[in-house]
């Protein structure tokens, strides 16, 4: 199993604004001075500038846009609602915002298929929306593909019950931790596990200072060193700027490339920035108006293609 793939699905934001229905629980959503109308042209930069980045670096992107008749604030994260795995299979997931589900759109599958790629079945758990469950896909799980572990941060966006029928469907080893952020002098707990967590081939970035429960944090680092990453440790302040939200996928020549926000380049240290080089170029692009509306950054932005492709 392959740990990163070289082909993404981006969604080309049309109704970008700050989502009113997230913000209840995504502490990183900032309603800064900015307009709807004018959150989505510079969300729209932001993106092109991205896929621009991206495209340079020689990795594969499908670009969709999303559909202007339907109120997607959020759309510009399709990582949370779909994911593309090695052996054919499609997951779909429940969405905590009810203006989120919207997101979830045949055409994606469609457009995924028309460039080559094999669909055998999709394993469909949005009923769990009836009953008030959530798992909102590689956000709420960071995958480890080639060791077969997912490591779940649980919030209202991510159940238990459900990460673990989820890791017996995909034959994953479940890691369960809690994942606290400071908001107002309280210890609230952080929305999904991938603002404060990325595993790459060899190494993992992680705020282990979030994780307040000293069992839950040996046990998380436990896993990371017996799978043989190197542990690079960041601060609650950089998860703040979103240097937990990257992901590794292969570019030109094979060359795996780590991507992720300016503010998140911006707020990494030298040392640890010359630990990520030792694994992996460093790809960055800015993304502010999108991260402070939209609480999420680069990784969200991105959903890996795993499938097989057509001969």
């Amino acid at each position: 199993m392959k740990q990163t793939t070289n082909t993404i699905v981006m969604i080309r934001p049309v109704q970008f604004r700050m989502n009113e229905q997230t913000a209840v629980n995504n502490y990183y959503q900032n309603d800064g001075a900015i307009s709807s109308k004018n959150a989505n042209n510079l969300a729209k930069t932001e993106f092109e500038n991205l896929v621009s980045v991206l495209r340079d670096a020689g990795i594969e992107m499908i670009v969709i846009d999303d559909d202007p008749a339907l109120d997607t604030p959020d759309s510009i994260f399709p990582n949370n609602w779909i994911s593309f795995h090695e052996n054919g299979t499609v997951g779909l997931y429940p969405m905590f915002a009810h203006n989120r589900r919207k997101e979830r759109r045949s055409e994606v599958l469609e457009k995924v298929e028309s460039k080559g790629f094999i669909i055998e079945h999709v394993l469909d758990y949005t009923s769990a929306e009836e009953d008030d469950v959530f798992l909102e896909g590689t956000g709420s799980m960071v995958l480890d593909r080639a060791h077969r572990k997912a490591y779940c941060a649980l919030s209202p966006r991510a159940n238990e019950e459900l990460f673990i029928e989820f890791c017996e469907d995909f034959e994953y080893t479940p890691v369960i931790f809690n994942a606290y952020q400071t908001v107002e002098n309280e210890r609230l707990l952080i929305y999904h596990t991938n603002v404060m967590m990325s595993v790459a081939e060899t190494f993992a970035i992680i705020c282990l200072e979030c994780i307040d429960d000293k069992k839950e944090r040996k046990n998380v680092v436990k896993h990371l060193k017996e799978d043989g990453k190197e542990i690079i440790a960041i601060t609650e302040q950089q998860v703040a700027n979103f240097a937990g939200n990257m992901l590794q996928v292969i570019g030109s020549d094979n060359q795996s490339c780590l991507v992720m926000s300016s503010a998140a380049y911006q707020s990494l240290r030298k040392d640890q920035i010359a630990k990520i080089e030792k694994h992996s170029k460093i790809v960055h692009s800015d993304l502010t108006t999108i991260e402070t509306l939209g609480g999420g950054s680069a990784r969200c932005m991105m959903a890996e293609v795993f499938l097989p492709k057509k001969n």
